[in-house]
């Protein structure tokens, strides 16, 4: 099968060939059809599947017809990296269209997003809260919406939204085709897409296995070695482009640190940076002038790179789901990719989960000349975080504790304070507080 047997409008055929599409992956060839055909779709498939032309082709030729400059489109996505990947996306293959999308998430000022609105877009892409946002202030009008997708949808479950897209819902038409893409299907997600799609038709791409491009191996290791192995790992590799998975935002940053050090073109995309730095970090690793990215897994969503020759996970992920879209970054495009995970003696849970997914055991592996029997260090030198600088405080007078006076002193500390002070401006305040304090404290000194 090939795209040319989509009969898809020519100016939307055009983006296609333009990005050289010749043949579907499999999810868009299940999916493509019945979106076309105007029917709800819920589709599973792993990242690097895909799936994001999967709505993108069929939204881009249903809007071809109709009205202009006004929001017919909406897709919501986990993360700021996702929106910007599909945002990119419509560009791409809309490029003969005229059509217009505009991305709307938090982190950045909302007057630019605004004015973009009120100019006149066909499709918005948004993450759930930034979106809220603009409905609130009424400077988003979906009620002429076609089309709403949610990308990622088990994500944007496990980081916490399902509640802001409820409330979201409330605000699109009933009238509309829904779309839902999901790796995984938890309980929440399967009671949301009965609540929200009508009659879907189910497409299904081997959801739950990783795809078989990827050699996987694991690296058994003690937690305070994991820094040195992986340093060796690198030095002993034939490695292109690099993707690290972490556990927390603080190790990322100080893994990329390290392997900045090192000499190592790195970087760390974490929830801690701007938007600007996140871009940049992102941009940076696509183009090349980063080898390496550490990232969580929540910062990681959205990242499409087709030449990352590894992903290593240095911290094991919390579930087999989660392994499955980490290592999905890498073996793309009919590339191989190889998936190096360390794990310690607590993951082994974890490993017998993974290994019942990928229906067999993973090659376990060690580094020749890499010392394993170092000990322990007494403090965690590495990862301890510096501690906070002490907070200096302000003494004013106004606030001081009051000592009991005798009613003969009160008196007269009045004669020397009450009836020659100047009154007080604003900006001479302070002075004036501690000036009178220090009249009184000489009356009582001369009682």
């Amino acid at each position: 099968m090939e795209f040319n047997e989509f009969d898809l409008h020519p100016n939307v055929a055009a983006g296609v060939k333009a990005a050289g599409y010749v043949t579907p992956t499999p999810i868009q060839a299940q999916a493509i059809p019945p979106v076309l055909m105007g029917h709800d779709v819920m589709g599973l498939a792993q990242t690097g599947t895909g799936k994001t032309a999967a709505f993108v082709l069929p939204i881009l030729h249903r809007l071809m017809q109709g009205p202009r400059g006004r929001v017919r489109a909406l897709i919501i996505a986990p993360t700021r990296e996702l929106a910007e990947q599909t945002h990119e996306a419509f560009g791409s293959l809309g490029q003969q269209t005229r059509l217009r999308s505009a991305t709307v998430y938090g982190g950045v000022g909302m007057n630019q997003q605004i004015q973009k609105i009120k100019n006149g877009v066909e499709i918005i892409v948004a993450c759930p809260g930034r979106l809220l946002d603009h409905i609130n202030q009424r400077t988003i009008n979906l009620s002429h919406m076609e089309v709403l997708v949610l990308d990622e949808a088990d994500r944007m479950f496990d980081m916490g939204f399902l509640p802001d897209i409820r409330k979201i819902i409330k605000y699109v038409p009933a009238k509309r085709q829904t779309l839902l893409f999901s790796a995984t299907m938890p309980d929440d997600i399967r009671r949301l897409t009965h609540e929200i799609l009508h009659a879907p038709v189910t497409v299904q791409v081997d959801h739950t296995a990783p795809l078989n491009t990827v050699t996987h191996a694991l690296y058994p290791v003690d937690q305070h070695l994991k820094t040195a192995l992986l340093l060796e790992l690198l030095r002993h590799t034939d490695t292109d482009s690099v993707l690290i998975f972490t556990r927390t935002k603080h190790r990322a940053k100080r893994v990329g640190q390290l392997l900045e050090n090192a000499g190592y073109r790195a970087a760390s995309l974490q929830g801690n940076l701007s938007q600007n730095r996140r871009q940049a970090a992102l941009d940076g690793f696509r183009d090349g002038s980063y080898q390496i990215l550490v990232a969580t897994d929540i910062a990681a969503r959205g990242i499409d790179v087709s030449g990352i020759s590894h992903v290593i996970n240095y911290d094991m992920p919390d579930t087999a789901d989660a392994y499955t879209h980490r290592i999905g970054r890498t073996g793309r495009a009919a590339k191989t990719g190889d998936a190096f995970t360390f794990i310690t003696r607590e993951d082994g849970e974890m490993v017998c989960s993974i290994e019942r997914i990928l229906g067999e055991k993973v090659e376990r592996r060690t580094l020749e000349g890499f010392d394993y029997k170092k000990t322990t260090p007494v403090r965690d030198t590495e990862f301890a975080r510096s501690p906070r600088e002490p907070q200096r405080r302000r003494v004013y007078a106004a606030v001081a504790p009051k000592r009991k006076e005798h009613k003969t002193e009160r008196t007269e500390a009045r004669k020397f304070t009450s009836t020659k002070v100047p009154k007080a401006s604003k900006r001479s305040f302070s002075r004036y507080s501690f000036a009178s304090t220090e009249n009184t404290n000489r009356a009582r000194n001369s009682v």
